[in-house]
């Protein structure tokens, strides 16, 4: 399909030169923020090790929190009601924004439909995007997108990813390089097709592909590449990549001189984290460390209405049966009388147990005005449905109340009564049969 006048971004009064990755001039001027929506990624590069909780480290894959995109959105309000220098919202990860691209395409609505004068960007591998997406990323005037392509020779493409996953099926060695070049180079001609600004970045890796960089260069420069940004390998503990060196000055000199004679360079990047905010030399301080932990703490769509807490509990004292095995959830909800404590509201059937995630379904409905529900235990299918329909899945052990408190004041549990992770525990403490918790 061929793209129309329609599908290209019509900024109006966005003003695109005050991107800080794409204009240098502005770099110690303008901020940007990136909102951590995307944890999954449908590739793994042999030098990316993701971890989520890591407060002390600066590069990309790295994030102190998750947020849903409603949560996103509560973020961003919190940030611009305390700063008037952030230009740019973009979305990079931690994992790849299109191996969430749900939840990436309703964060960048959101954000729109709130900001219409804000840049949207987005930085993705480009295995995930198709036709349908880039449509919509134009229509809502995502200007900025970076593709990160690290080889242009299937070869040297294989060498750098351990695995590709694409319409369901794993791709390994030279089957995944291939995959790769060929994904990324469409990718970036369809951008540059609805009139999208692209940068190109690549990971300069010794031995790998450093000398290989100049023809890459060539090759998205005649897809229409504006900007690239060669960024020097940082080895990391635990990847295939860990014991390479770190290009010295004199190559990285070398591949920038030789990328720039087919297109401009980028030579101010910050390495930025998934959850990145402020301007490029500016560190991300405690302060914004503990306004995402806020925000992460949120129910999942703060925007809508939900004022109960489903619980599932034996007695009506403790938060103590597995999801699978609650045949009905008592609801809760502040005392408007007394402020600060809760009354029982009422309770609701669980749906039959049987019907895979259609039972989840059914019991999101069901439970449509809960912001959360607190469980023993929940699988990661029920857990997945549920978020998706605005529900918060709580694992906790303890008494009802103490549950409440932490849902309703937005905090995250304490170890002590935390049970996330633990499993199921069928036939040990759990009596359900092991059909209805995953």
């Amino acid at each position: 399909m061929e793209s129309t006048a329609t599908d290209k971004p019509r900024p109006g009064n966005i003003n695109l030169d005050n991107h800080p990755c794409f204009n240098r001039d502005v770099c110690h001027k303008v901020g940007r923020v990136h909102l951590p929506v995307a944890p999954q990624c449908n590739i793994q590069c042999n030098y990316c090790n993701r971890k989520y909780d890591c407060v002390n480290e600066s590069r990309p894959g790295v994030t102190s929190n998750i947020l849903s995109p409603g949560q996103a959105l509560a973020y961003l309000e919190s940030i611009f009601d305390t700063r008037n220098d952030i230009t740019v919202v973009g979305i990079a990860g931690p994992g790849d924004p299109m191996a969430n691209a749900e939840a990436t395409m309703e964060t960048l609505r959101l954000v729109r439909e709130k900001y219409p004068e804000i840049i949207l960007c987005l930085s993705t591998n480009g295995l995930g995007l198709s036709e349908e997406i880039i449509a919509e990323l134009a229509r809502l005037q995502v200007s900025h997108v970076t593709i990160t392509i690290n080889a242009v020779d299937p070869a040297i493409a294989a060498k750098v990813y351990a695995w590709a996953r694409h319409d369901k099926r794993i791709h390994r060695g030279i089957e995944a390089g291939k995959l790769m070049v060929e994904k990324q180079l469409w990718a970036l001609k369809t951008i540059k097709r609805y009139g999208m600004i692209a940068k190109v970045n690549s990971i300069i890796l010794p031995g790998i592909n450093d000398k290989h960089l100049p023809v890459l260069a060539k090759a998205v420069a005649e897809l229409g590449a504006d900007l690239m940004n060669c960024i020097p390998l940082l080895p990391v503990a635990d990847t295939a990549f860990e014991n390479l060196v770190e290009p010295d000055h004199k190559m990285r000199f070398r591949v920038r001189l030789e990328c720039g004679e087919h297109v401009n360079q980028m030579t101010h990047c910050a390495r930025c984290r998934a959850d990145a905010i402020g301007k490029l030399s500016e560190p991300m301080g405690e302060e914004a460390h503990e306004l995402l932990r806020r925000c992460a703490s949120l129910p999942l769509n703060p925007q809508q209405e939900r004022p109960y807490v489903a619980v599932a509990t034996r007695e009506g004292l403790l938060v103590n049966l597995h999801l699978g095995e609650a045949k009905e959830f008592m609801i809760f909800g502040p005392d408007a009388e007394d402020p600060g404590s809760y009354v029982e509201i009422g309770t609701r059937k669980a749906p039959l147990p049987g019907g895979r995630d259609n039972r989840w379904e059914e019991l999101a409905d069901v439970l449509h005005d809960c912001r959360s529900i607190l469980v023993n235990v929940a699988g990661p299918s029920p857990r997945e449905v549920l978020a998706r329909k605005g529900i918060s899945v709580v694992e906790m052990e303890g008494m009802i109340e103490v549950g409440l408190e932490h849902v309703y004041r937005n905090e995250a549990l304490p170890p002590t009564i935390s049970t996330a992770g633990r499993g199921c525990g069928k036939g040990v403490s759990c009596g359900g049969d092991g059909t209805g918790c995953g």
